[in-house]
């Protein structure tokens, strides 16, 4: 099916995210010591920084569509083993290893293959994309599905996700996520492939609890498996909590998974719930949904006017649309009543990540706390540039003209939401930017999440907005962090326009010449030619503030690219640990044994969660020699014929 490339091949430039530090590499290494410069917190002793991203297996075609969104799921992590007679020194080793997914299996067991399985998001997102070229790709895919499904084959593809985009930590286990599919277990510190998680229980692990998990009964039941790429794990009730969004009504299910792995923590109702795909009502169509808010007591869910819908092409659209005309509808819900929600609708954008979520509470009549507001902190993108950009595609020009209310400069900022809860009507109370500043990837300190957190951090880049130029991908020079608490109190006192407003208008370039003494934003710029990726805060034990503690973030020096803008054989990444507090000092530096690609979402992991993780019985691997011996060593007639029909469709299909 060569044609499928036809038009990747017509492209006049190097696609921009398999280029440079974007490439993939193929090299995997286990735990291997490092060296470092500079002094490692002892409060990184024993803990590792694990972060995801694609790194596509199959990629002969250069020439191929492709997204920074695509690829097999690749973890690079640096562990800081406790090293010394007393445990007290530090090693750190850094490790990296493909998330073993059917996809990938297959991919890796295919003779023929050059391109990826799955189609890229490029071909779906592209308006140029003809429906005939898109439904070839998806019947190519399908065909090689049900290939891995008949003898010959060494691996089955039963679940199509390939795992790519976060890491995150629940209940004993380490989950690689990513929304076509369920999260897959994996093990740390050495990155092995445990097997899927369901809800209740992942395939090797030593118990299985018994009972239906995500997706339950029906022939759309695998499509409710699919979980966001971002779920969210209360820090008082180690409750995890995340959705589904699916392509058939009612497009969004929700699950809530109690801890049941020595339970200490208490949930606000007497016995811990465990919710699993259960609808919720109001959507009306299938949307790019990748992430939402969750507090204390409530969940938002946001219906944007970004849809990822097949039903899309036969209306002469592509599969994923943005529709600048169409209202955002944010659903606010109590975390435990799916059924019970209120929508609040507002102007167009993209939303990809959210900062943190949490009630305004006040005293009833009765005395009790009670939620009177949720607030949300988003980083709020005016258009879905980011989407097109990323597939080195340009973004399509509206087909209806766009009111002048909801006109608005390309730009991802970081806002601020205010639901109310005890009005009549469903207005949003507050809708504002909190600086001008570009504003992406954001993290906080985890236990302060779905509090109102102090301080969010985030990644910028001085030069550009995060919706790249064609053929220019996305580079982070900076790291940032806001004093949220404190824009959002100049906002209170000073409110700015809903929706278009901004409290804090200032440059990078202005912050960072700023000599104001409680400056609410402070930025870490990259040296010249060094670009970092997404960063993770560590907290400072016994802390005396919520930013005491460090950053921790991969960083590129590109002037080890050659003069054709490709990495040399020797390309090293460095694990930078920085100063959260001043946002200055570069406390230590680790070299690694090799570069780590420009990627996606990571998480840091204490030494306790290493510690308890649950026990594996088995891990996934690919084929052992001997078993693919056997297969090659069946000599019967009807069996050779068939493997050469196999053959010849692998080649047509590669």
């Amino acid at each position: 099916m060569d044609g499928a490339d036809e038009q990747g091949r017509g492209r006049k430039h190097v696609h921009p995210y398999l280029t440079g530090n974007f490439a993939p590499i193929q090299q995997i290494q286990p735990l291997i010591p490092c060296s470092y410069t500079g002094r490692i917190p002892n409060e990184l002793a024993g803990g590792q920084y694990v972060r995801n991203g694609g790194n596509p297996v199959t990629n002969e075609v250069l020439g191929r569509d492709a997204h920074w969104f695509d690829g097999d799921g690749m973890l690079s992590g640096v562990s800081f083993r406790r090293s010394g007679e007393k445990g007290t020194d530090v090693q750190p080793e850094f490790v990296n290893q493909y998330i073993l997914t059917d996809v990938y299996l297959s991919s890796k067991t295919s003779k023929y293959l050059t391109t990826p399985i799955l189609p890229s998001i490029a071909t779906l997102v592209n308006p140029l994309s003809s429906l005939v070229r898109i439904t070839l790709c998806i019947f190519r895919t399908l065909l090689l599905v049900l290939l891995s499904h008949l003898p010959g084959s060494q691996q089955a593809i039963k679940k199509i996700s390939v795992a790519n985009t976060a890491i995150m930590y629940h209940d004993g286990r380490a989950l690689a996520t990513c929304e076509s599919g369920p999260p897959m277990r994996i093990a740390l510190p050495g990155l092995e492939t445990v097997g899927w998680f369901n809800g209740k229980t992942a395939e090797g692990e030593l118990t299985n609890e018994a009972g239906p998990g995500f997706g339950g009964d029906g022939i759309l039941g695998f499509m409710k498996e699919w979980t966001t790429a971002h779920p969210r794990v209360d820090p008082i009730t180690s409750e995890l909590i995340s959705f589904h969004s699916t392509f058939a009504p009612p497009y969004i299910h929700y699950s809530i998974i109690p801890a049941t792995q020595n339970r200490i923590a208490k949930t606000p109702l007497l016995e811990p719930v465990r919710l699993l795909t259960a609808p919720v009502a109001g959507i009306s169509s299938a949307k790019m949904m990748h992430d939402f808010g969750v507090s204390r007591h409530h969940t938002v869910i946001m219906d944007l006017p970004l849809s990822l819908d097949p039903l899309n092409l036969a209306k002469n659209r592509p599969a994923v649309s943005y529709d600048p005309t169409a209202r955002s509808r944010f659903g606010v819900f109590p975390r435990y009543q799916p059924n019970n929600v209120r929508w609040f609708e507002t102007n167009p954008c993209c939303i990809f990540h959210t900062a943190n979520t949490w009630e305004s509470m006040d005293l009833s009549s009765k005395g009790r706390n009670q939620a009177t507001a949720v607030n949300m902190l988003a980083c709020r993108l005016t258009s879905a540039s980011l989407v097109f950009s990323a597939g080195d595609i340009a973004a399509p020009i509206p087909s209806a003209e766009i009111p002048i209310e909801n006109q608005e400069t390309d730009q991802c900022r970081l806002y601020y939401y205010q639901f109310p809860l005890d009005a009549d009507t469903n207005l949003i109370r507050h809708q504002w930017a909190l600086s001008a500043v570009p504003f992406e990837f954001p993290s906080l300190c985890e236990s302060k999440s779905m509090t109102a957190a102090k301080f969010i951090y985030g990644c910028s880049v001085s030069d550009s907005s995060f919706g790249a130029a064609l053929g220019r991908a996305v580079k982070i020079d900076s790291l940032v962090k806001m004093n949220v608490e404190e824009l959002i109190s100049r906002g209170l006192r000073n409110p700015p326009t809903q929706i278009k407003g901004c409290v804090d208008m200032r440059t990078v370039g202005e912050i960072l010449a700023s000599k104001e003494q409680d400056n609410p934003i402070k930025i870490f710029k990259m040296p010249p030619g060094w670009y970092a990726q997404e960063s993770r805060f560590v907290p400072r034990e016994a802390g005396t503030s919520e930013d005491d503690g460090w950053l921790v973030s991969y960083v590129f020096d590109e002037s080890q690219l050659g003069s054709d803008g490709e990495c040399r054989p020797d390309a090293k990444s460095e694990l930078w640990i920085i100063d959260a507090k001043n946002m200055t000092d570069i406390v230590a530096k680790v070299q690694l044994p090799q570069r780590v690609p420009y990627g996606l979402h990571g998480s840091w992991f204490s030494e306790d969660d290493i510690r308890n993780q649950r026990p594996v019985n088995s891990f996934r691997s690919l084929p052992s020699a001997k078993t693919v011996a056997i297969q090659s060593s069946k000599d019967s007639y009807g069996w050779k014929l068939w493997m050469g029909l196999r053959k010849s469709i692998e080649q047509f299909l590669r």
